[in-house]
């Protein structure tokens, strides 16, 4: 008797894991530029003011936010885990409290943001001030659409019968936020320790 013949199959990858991963690598490649702006505009404006401009940085402040971002990222990792288990209240819960994490620190950033302001740091008044407000601000435009696909996937499965699909698009989210994280962990080092 003859055995029969196995015919191979074709594992093709998630087509919302492949489309995150080519969004985030395009999203890498604009902030090494915008970190190639930083330290190019560093090399050249030592000789100014550019020291004095550094000066008003809270590294204390820019830490806290940092803590409050990564916290962020391990909540949303919580709802990842959630939604793996098919756990949808487990989901909202920690994506609920992932969208907080990121208004506050929406709000931290935006209070230095006014911080700088009082002391003379603007876009128009230095190099400094230019890329400092920048870089920060791509990264605050990240962050707040990363809050909008948060809402946007805790309404959706609060709407209708949880799917594997709500599954993945939680992932894809989630994958973007530590992203975004990592990006401001970066940030942090460059602006507020290297300086």
């Amino acid at each position: 008797m003859a055995t029969p013949q196995r015919v191979p199959t074709l594992n093709r990858p998630n087509i919302v894991s492949v489309g995150t991963i080519a969004f985030l690598s395009q999203e890498l490649m604009f902030f090494a530029g915008l970190f190639a702006m930083y330290f190019t505009s560093r090399a050249n404006g030592q000789a100014g003011d550019w020291a004095e401009q550094v000066s008003n940085l809270n590294v204390i402040y820019g830490l806290v936010i940092t803590i409050i971002l990564v916290t962020s990222s391990v909540t949303a990792q919580f709802g990842v885990f959630a939604a793996e288990r098919g756990d949808v209240y487990g989901l909202r819960k920690w994506f609920t409290i992932t969208v907080v994490l990121g208004v506050i620190f929406l709000g931290l950033v935006g209070f230095e943001w006014y911080e700088m302001i009082v002391h003379g740091v603007t876009i128009q008044s230095s190099v400094y001030g230019s890329v400092f407000y920048i870089i920060t601000g791509f990264h605050m435009l990240h962050v707040a659409a990363g809050i909008i696909a948060f809402i946007v996937v805790i309404m959706r499965v609060t709407k209708s019968k949880f799917t594997p699909a709500q599954a993945t698009a939680a992932m894809g989210v989630s994958y973007y936020w530590h992203f975004v994280d990592v990006i401001w962990i970066g940030v942090f080092i460059i602006l507020y320790l290297i300086q």
